[in-house]
C-alpha cells in the first residue's frame, strides 16, 4: 500500500478529501519498529502527532519506588499521541509508550498539522472523539486503581479485553491489576464456580455477560 492509502485507511482520516490527504502526506512518514521500542518516555516533548497503524502499544508510568504502573493497550487503527493542549505546538508526553508487537507507525509533523488541518477546522471532530477515548481509558484507570477490589477488576479486564487477557500470561495480568496471582487464580475459580465464566484450555470463555458487567458497574454506582 502506498502512504496516501495507508494514511486513507485509518479512520482517524477517512474523511479527508483526496486533495486533503495529498497533503497529509507531505508532512507524514511510515515507520516500522520492533517489539519492546520505546515511542517515547514521560515528561518528553516531541514534534511529531503518532498514530498506530498496525501492532499493539502499552502506556505506562513509573512511581517513586521505581514500580511500573500500567495504563492501557493502544490499538492499531488508533492514535498513540496524547494532546492536552491544542495551543501548544509540541506534544507533552504524560506517561511511557512502548511496543508490545512489531508495529508500523505513522509521524506527522505536528507543529504543521495543526497549521494546516486543525487551525483550518479539518480533522477537529476526529480529534475531539480520540481526546473522549483517552478520558474514558483514565476513568477506567481512576475505577481500577482506587474503586475496584480483585473481583471488580478481572471482571471488567474479561469484558474489555477478553483477547487479551487470554493472550497475557496470569503474572502479567497480576502485575497489571496490582493483585497477587493467587488472588486472580481465587477469582477466575469464582466466577467459574458460579457459571459466569468457563475456562477451557486455559482460555476464558463468558458464558454470563450481564452478570459479569454487573460486578464491576455496582462498584461504580455504589
Amino acid at each position: 500500500m502506498s502512504l496516501k492509502e495507508i494514511i486513507k485507511s485509518q479512520d482517524f482520516f477517512s474523511s479527508l478529501s483526496d486533495s486533503e490527504l495529498d497533503l497529509l502526506c507531505e508532512i507524514t512518514t511510515l515507520h516500522s519498529y520492533e517489539e519492546e521500542y520505546i515511542l517515547y518516555y514521560e515528561n518528553s516533548h516531541t514534534q511529531e502527532l503518532l498514530f498506530l497503524v498496525s501492532g499493539l502499544a502499552r502506556a505506562y508510568k513509573i512511581d517513586k519506588h521505581d514500580n511500573e504502573i500500567f495504563l492501557y493497550y493502544i490499538y492499531e487503527n488508533s492514535m498513540i499521541s496524547e494532546i492536552t493542549d491544542l495551543n501548544a505546538s509540541t506534544l507533552y508526553a504524560y506517561s511511557n509508550v512502548e511496543l508490545v508487537e512489531e508495529s508500523q507507525i505513522l509521524k506527522i509533523n505536528y507543529k504543521k498539522f495543526k497549521e494546516k488541518f486543525l487551525d483550518a477546522n479539518i480533522l477537529c471532530q476526529a480529534l475531539t472523539q480520540e481526546i473522549v477515548k483517552r478520558s474514558s481509558q483514565l476513568q477506567s484507570l481512576i475505577n481500577r486503581e482506587f474503586i475496584f477490589d480483585a473481583v471488580s477488576k478481572v471482571s471488567m479486564m474479561l469484558i474489555d479485553d477478553l483477547e487479551m487477557f487470554n493472550k497475557l500470561k496470569r503474572h502479567d495480568i497480576s502485575l497489571m491489576l496490582h493483585i497477587q496471582p493467587a488472588t486472580l487464580s481465587r477469582v477466575l475459580s469464582r466466577l467459574k464456580r458460579n457459571g459466569i465464566i468457563d475456562i477451557i484450555h486455559g482460555k476464558v470463555v463468558i458464558k454470563d455477560e450481564e452478570a459479569l458487567c454487573s460486578i464491576y458497574k455496582d462498584k461504580i454506582d455504589d
